[in-house]
């Protein structure tokens, strides 16, 4: 018989698992909804000294007290570390480890680091806790969702989520994971809520980056799963999270393959043949020159991300960059492409400023028409489109995005933030807008779009759509179809009309 050990995220305790416990009660497994110390009822027992050492001891506990041969593990958000912590000091009883909606801690990783809602992150960062601070309040009703998504949470459940939440002590925030590497061969299972910004597809694009970081997503051992609902599948879906839960503990779920012949799909190679022109590197920038006298009009390509800081090569040499680059370089137009640093959520603003002093070395130099510039943005650089859209300068004659997320994802923390394109566009005015949309796009990024394009529509901006229905995220590379050349052409011919 298998046993679940359910570990909810903050501000909660055993009671969020009380339908999911029944249904896999039901089905004949041992169900072990936790409540944490100084959670849900038992949250007089928290004081200063809670931190995550205690909610590690306090599993610890209860996997010694179980009598059940196999054990699974189930951490949701938050409660990943502890169980994580828990599986390395018990490793001999862990049958596996099941991450719901949760990130992938590591040694020495403070579940701060993951905390969705920005302005918590700050303040911890700023001041940790103290003797006199050190509880952290559970969001007002309102703002439940800068914590996660609750997409699909009937209201009565939200009520109780909000009406049972309990303070959650810092320590157990700041407190860093202490992991010895016991447990790193146990089998995993990754439940990933689409609503709330995960998906299959976004991890496989992760895994193809060849970022090292999730190398380890490949390993037959780890299998994944979707649920099509927020943050809180155990309030919005019980019934079918309980049905993967078993199935996880039982060893299924879709298998993430490494990039075939070792080459990420972004490497591949740009779709059109285009002349060669001269290329010069200017610190994080590259230009691409035409063969033409005097100033010329100039793009500048934005790259998305988040891109890790020691991925080779860098986005400014990936064949679709440069593609682009060499393009419009051979149609009379300055090409310009900026490894600009958004390498972790967090570096959003400086990858802003990256972008912004691009523009301003571009506009600058003597090959360049300072007053005939335009911006595009690719795949999540679309959200740096946010201040020029929202503030356009006059030398700015068009914003192009190319299959871009136009919104934070749910579970980025970034809700109250400035890079949020589609409240940007409201202040766009007539700046015309080149927006190639791909037809099989990842469901959490084409959410962003239709609510970028409602809301264009509501203010009547000047939008173009270049539609690519058969295209995928990235299609430059991967769809080497009629249909998509011709995507390309016809918004480079929009991008460059726009700049005459």
């Amino acid at each position: 018989m298998t046993a679940l050990v359910l570990v909810c995220d903050t501000f909660t305790g055993g009671w969020a698992w009380r339908e999911v416990a029944a249904a896999l009660r039901e089905s004949g497994a041992e169900a072990h909804p936790v409540t944490l110390t100084g959670m849900g009822d038992r949250r007089h027992l928290a004081g200063p000294d809670t931190d995550l050492e205690t909610h590690i001891q306090d599993l610890t506990q209860l996997i010694d007290h179980l009598d059940a041969p196999d054990v699974v593990m189930v951490g949701h958000g938050y409660g990943i570390h502890p169980v994580l912590g828990a599986a390395d000091r018990r490793p001999e009883r862990i049958a596996g480890i099941v991450h719901l909606d949760a990130g992938m801690p590591q040694d020495g990783d403070p579940a701060l680091a993951l905390v969705p809602d920005q302005a918590v992150r700050e303040r911890l960062d700023r001041t940790g806790p103290t003797e006199e601070d050190w509880l952290l309040p559970p969001p007002p009703r309102e703002q439940w969702p800068r914590w996660g998504s609750v997409a699909g949470v009937p209201a009565d459940a939200l009520a109780r989520l909000d009406r049972l939440a309990a303070p959650q002590p810092l320590g157990t925030l700041s407190q860093p994971l202490r992991l010895s590497g016991a447990a790193s061969e146990l089998p995993t299972t990754g439940v990933l809520c689409t609503a709330n910004g995960s998906s299959i597809a976004l991890v496989e694009a992760l895994v193809g980056m060849g970022d090292p970081r999730f190398r380890a997503l490949t390993d037959p051992r780890v299998g994944f799963f979707e649920l099509d609902t927020g943050h809180w599948p155990m309030l919005s879906v019980p019934g079918e999270l309980a049905g993967v839960l078993l199935k996880g503990a039982a060893g299924e779920g879709h298998r993430v393959a490494a990039a075939v012949s070792g080459r990420p799909a972004h490497l591949g190679p740009f779709l059109l043949d285009v002349p060669q022109r001269r290329r010069e590197r200017v610190g994080r920038v590259d230009l691409h020159l035409p063969d033409a006298d005097g100033p010329r009009p100039a793009v500048v390509f934005v790259h998305g991300g988040p891109v890790p800081p020691d991925v080779e090569p860098t986005p400014r040499d990936w064949p679709t960059l440069v593609g682009y680059g060499q393009y419009v370089a051979s149609l009379g137009v300055v090409g310009v492409v900026v490894d600009h640093r958004l390498h972790d959520l967090g570096d959003h603003g400086r990858a802003a400023e990256d972008v912004a002093e691009a523009v301003e070395l571009v506009r600058a130099d003597p090959r360049v028409d300072g007053g005939r510039v335009a911006l595009w943005y690719f795949s999540g650089g679309g959200l740096l489109s946010a201040d020029w859209l929202a503030a356009p300068a006059p030398w700015l004659r068009c914003v192009a995005a190319s299959y871009p997320m136009l919104a934070p994802l749910p579970n980025w923390g970034l809700t109250d933030s400035r890079f949020r394109p589609a409240v940007a566009v409201r202040n766009a005015g007539r700046l015309p807008i080149v927006l190639t949309r791909v037809g099989l796009e990842r469901a959490e990024i084409a959410v962003t779009v239709d609510e970028f394009l409602s809301a264009a529509e509501d203010c009547e901006a000047n939008v173009e759509v270049v539609d690519v229905p058969h295209g995928r995220h990235g299609f430059e590379a991967i769809d080497h179809t009629e249909e998509a050349r011709d995507a390309v052409e016809r918004a480079v011919r929009s991008v460059l009309g726009h700049l005459r």
